[in-house]
């Protein structure tokens, strides 16, 4: 049985109105000790007026919502009590409700609950704090679809494909005798594995996408002083974000932005340029841009059209060789012809089209990306990696023609971390690491 919890459900300031959320086995009890009415005997959905108590003084007139259990959000019984939104009122009901029983609920401890109860699986507890999270509608567009299910059931042929083999595997090493059961040959278990890892690299492409898409990806901005990257920062923010000079130099740290390009979050940092310097202070800002280059997803490195490539533009597009990068000619403006192949933009009179666009297409995000459910988080698709590692492990095995026992043992790896991305094989102290980033009150 687990205690009965009360927390504030929605944000701890002053508004028209405020909402305080009981869960446990004894909600109905604590709040009848303190509400005008008998709520004990409830057993369906009830919404009810009355007055929260404190023996004869009245705090508050409220609306309470009343769940039996197991038809709530937790699974519990569970009691919504809608006051006004005053934070002394707030306090003053918490602290009665703590006196008739109650506990203060820890962070994410009803989303927990909803998880052990059932009612939720860890894909869609996740995604409760995604939505809360998100900062583009697509982000939270995509958290939805994993909140109502969608995503969840991706795993279901994952699941199978590796149920299906192992259940054959067991059947032949338990029952050799029988002769009409399908041989687990190598050939089988290989062609098994093919599928499944076919499987896999799609939920993991869709997944990287969709981590985009939730996430933002970190953008760097690179070149020689006075190419033009704090005029391409500030053109693709619209904003005077950071300082615009002819002296080389200006930018001695690292200037921050955050922009959403047709539904993807970029976090754009314009760095120092990259060059050889005695300045002290110039020289840690040329450190940190060297640093930025080997953190950001992607790398914008920005040249001047009107100039020959200089040796500090081929230090620097040697530094970024094995990044994602785009390499962008910037003054298009001031050329008269321009070569084919190349990218060629305008900072300072906003022609950023061609770079919009690639940066999509380097980003390899489509149209379909943005309404298709996705495991997207680090953890699942951390899991989907030791899942794929698991089946090259059952196939090599195959290939070597190991006994099926032992090629199983590969398998069932990979099957115990297709359960876990689901919270279904998952350790109690893994989910209670997951919700204790969430807010309370959820």
């Amino acid at each position: 049985m687990f205690e009965t919890i009360v927390a504030l459900a929605t944000a701890p300031m002053k508004s028209a109105l405020s909402l305080i959320r009981v869960s446990g086995e004894d909600s109905f009890s604590v709040v009848s000790k303190c509400f005008s009415k008998d709520i004990t005997n409830i057993d369906k959905r009830t919404a009810l007026v009355g007055e929260i108590k404190d023996g004869d003084k009245i705090i508050d007139e409220v609306v309470i919502v009343c769940y039996k259990g197991p038809k709530s959000f937790t699974g519990e019984d569970l009691v919504e009590i809608i006051c006004h939104g005053s934070m002394l009122i707030v306090n003053e009901i918490i602290e009665l409700l703590l006196s008739k029983g109650a506990r203060l609920a820890e962070r994410g401890e009803y989303s927990m609950r909803a998880f052990l109860n059932q009612k939720i699986d860890l894909v869609q507890a996740e995604a409760i704090n995604d939505v809360i999270n998100a900062t583009t509608k697509e982000a939270k567009d995509l958290s939805l679809l994993a909140l109502s299910g969608e995503t969840s059931s991706l795993v279901e042929p994952l699941r199978k494909k590796l149920a299906d083999i192992i259940s054959l595997i067991e059947v032949n090493i338990d029952y050799p005798e029988y002769q009409d059961i399908e041989v687990a040959n190598k050939e089988k278990i290989i062609k098994s594995a093919d599928e499944i890892i076919a499987l896999v690299d799609s939920l993991i492409s869709d997944g990287e996408k969709g981590r985009i898409i939730k996430d933002g990806v970190k953008v760097a901005i690179v070149g020689k002083p006075n190419v033009g990257k704090s005029s391409l920062l500030n053109a693709l923010m619209g904003e005077e974000k950071a300082i615009v000079t002819d002296i080389k130099g200006t930018t001695r740290d690292i200037v921050e932005g955050d922009i959403n390009l047709k539904g993807i979050l970029l976090h754009l940092l314009d760095t120092a340029g990259i060059r050889e310097s005695n300045d002290k202070i110039e020289s840690i800002g040329i450190n940190k841009s060297i640093k930025m280059i080997e953190e950001a997803e992607l790398v914008i490195v920005v040249l001047d059209a009107t100039e020959e490539l200089s040796d500090e533009d081929k230090q620097i597009l040697e530094l970024s060789k094995d990044k994602k990068r785009i390499v962008v000619y910037n003054k298009s403006d001031l050329l008269e012809k321009k070569e084919d192949g190349n990218l060629y933009i305008s900072a300072l009179e906003n022609d950023l089209d061609e770079l919009t666009n690639k940066i999509k297409e380097v980003l390899g995000i489509e149209d379909n990306n943005f309404h298709h459910p996705s495991l997207n988080n680090a953890r699942q698709i951390g899991l989907l990696k030791q899942i794929k590692e698991s089946m090259l492990q059952a196939k090599q095995d195959s290939e070597l023609d190991l006994s099926v026992d032992l090629v199983s043992v590969s398998l069932m790896d990979a099957y115990r971390a297709t359960m876990e991305i689901l919270g279904l094989a998952s350790d109690i102290d893994i989910s209670k690491e997951i919700f204790s980033r969430f807010c309370v009150g959820k």
